[in-house]
């Protein structure tokens, strides 16, 4: 903790350390509240993995010393691995209007994972790191989570006016504004015109191929979250490639190093062709390799689809979006998920739409509609 001076706009005197966290370790994110006459400190520990906690203690100095809650700690699932709600933890607390006490945290889904030992194995997690929030109670000047430290599903809403939310995106976007929606996201830069456009072809969405999806630098990617365990992801594309080199499609994205793509690219024997491109932590497939689809000349829109299943994802295509045909290869869901990837993050798995040209001429896809349907 350290003083800060509203006069100067700066840091004053010396820097002292207030606590030190607990035996679970990798304390970080603290939140300092006072309430009843008590300083609240609401940490994180345990890291954005199985073992992830909220550690909450309590003094009646703002520089301590601080006791710890007589349960601690106040939110964790380490304890209960079969929990639908792992990796509780990083939290905050909030007083509603109505004098009621809520914590909202971190926390993940993982798919069910079959056979394995439960305490083995908890499973992985391809939505990532997502949001909850927990109903408080108090007893002796302590908050505890009501229903059990875990955390629940189901949790009582306040005693307030219900606010309805309205949906944030369509389910069929046509790329008819002049930005995107969002839940669109780039990957590392901005997307400049020489990366994208929604202006030089109307209702378009147009990438110029860049690097390849290994790349860590420049990317023609544009992209939304998994964010439930059962949807389909669809786009049409225009794109006209002359070399292998080239390649614009649909992907579902971990990483760089984990991704799976259905795309057009060019092969010598077929010419415009439907591929798919594995890479399994940087190890590489084409699992149709010599099954290639060709597509017909007179075809200008290829239309590419995912259908995620929980535990499985699968690509089908259509030259009319009205027929579409399954790519027979079915792959699995867990192997674009936190707990699979070699870095240990916490993004969960990505949809959307790409274009890559190695050659450096930059060449050009439009997508003509982004669907998603939960």
């Amino acid at each position: 903790m350290q003083e800060y001076s509203h006069v100067e706009k700066r840091l004053i005197g010396e820097p002292k350390v207030i606590f030190k966290g607990t035996d679970i370790r990798l304390t970080e994110g603290p939140h300092l509240y006072r309430i009843d006459g008590y300083y609240y400190l609401l940490t994180a520990e345990g890291g954005t993995r199985y073992g992830h906690t909220a550690t909450l203690a309590r003094s009646k100095a703002i520089d301590g010393p601080y006791e710890l809650h007589p349960d601690h700690p106040l939110l964790t699932s380490w304890h209960e691995p079969r929990n639908p709600l792992q990796r509780c933890g990083h939290a905050s607390m909030i007083q509603t209007h109505t004098g009621e006490w809520y914590l909202a945290h971190l926390a993940g889904r993982p798919l069910p994972r079959d056979g394995a030992p439960v305490q083995e194995q908890r499973g992985y997690c391809p939505l990532g790191r997502e949001t909850a929030i927990q109903k408080l109670e108090w007893h002796n000047g302590w908050p505890y989570v009501v229903g059990g430290k875990e955390g629940s599903l189901e949790v009582e809403s306040p005693n307030i006016e219900e606010v309805k939310w309205e949906v944030d995106f369509d389910e069929v976007d046509h790329f008819e504004q002049l930005t995107l929606n969002h839940h669109f996201q780039s990957l590392r830069i901005p997307l400049t015109d020489e990366v994208m456009s929604l202006k030089q072809r109307k209702g378009n969405l147009r990438l110029f191929g860049k690097e390849s999806l290994t790349s860590l630098f420049t990317q023609a990617l544009v992209a939304r979250r998994w964010q439930a365990f059962h949807f389909d992801a669809s786009t049409g594309v225009s794109f006209q490639p002359d070399t292998f080199q080239q390649a614009a499609g649909l992907v579902c994205y971990y990483n760089t190093e984990n991704w799976t793509s259905v795309q057009i690219t060019w092969n010598e024997e077929k010419e415009r062709v439907i591929d798919i491109v594995r890479c399994d932590n940087f190890t590489f497939s084409q699992p149709i390799h010599g099954s290639e689809i060709p597509v017909p000349e007179n075809i200008e829109y290829v239309h590419l689809k995912v259908k995620v299943r929980v535990d499985t994802y699968s690509f089908c295509y259509s030259f009319d979006q009205e027929t579409w045909h399954d790519i027979p290869v079915t792959f699995a869901s867990y192997q674009l998920s936190d707990e699979y990837v070699r870095l240990n993050g916490f993004t969960g798995a990505f949809v959307g739409m790409h274009c890559q040209d190695t050659s450096g001429q930059n060449k050009h896809a439009d997508f003509d509609y982004f669907m998603y349907k939960e």
